[in-house]
C-alpha cells in the first residue's frame, strides 16, 4: 500500500511541474492537460482536482492552471502530518521500551 501511495504522489508532482513549466498558474494562462501530456482520468489528477490545485479556467473550458498558493498549503499540511506521525511512532517507541525494560 505504500509503493502505491508513493507512486500516486510522485504523479502528483509530475502533473505540477508539468503545469508550472508550462506557466499555467493563473486562469488567463490556462492550458489543456493533453497539451502537457497530463491525463485527466487518473488518480493524482482527481486528487489535484478534489483538493483545488488544479482549477478550471471557465465551466466546461477543458482548460486548467495551477494554484500556486494551494499546492504550498497542501503540501505543508502534508508534510505537518508526516511529521506528527513519525513523532507519535518514536513516542510510541519510547514508552513500549520504558514498559518493556522495567520488570
Amino acid at each position: 500500500m505504500g509503493g502505491a501511495v508513493a507512486v500516486i504522489l510522485i504523479k502528483e508532482r509530475q502533473i505540477v511541474d508539468a503545469f508550472q513549466r508550462a506557466g499555467a498558474t493563473s486562469p488567463d494562462r490556462a492550458v489543456l492537460p493533453s497539451d502537457l501530456n497530463v491525463h485527466d482520468g487518473r488518480v493524482a489528477w482527481r486528487r489535484l482536482r478534489s483538493h483545488a490545485v488544479l482549477r478550471e479556467s471557465g465551466e466546461g473550458s477543458g482548460l486548467f492552471w495551477l494554484d500556486v498558493d494551494v499546492w504550498k498549503a497542501v503540501h505543508r499540511a502534508r508534510r505537518r502530518a508526516a511529521v506528527a506521525l513519525l513523532l507519535a511512532i518514536i513516542a510510541f517507541a519510547v514508552v513500549s521500551g520504558v514498559f518493556v525494560s522495567n520488570p
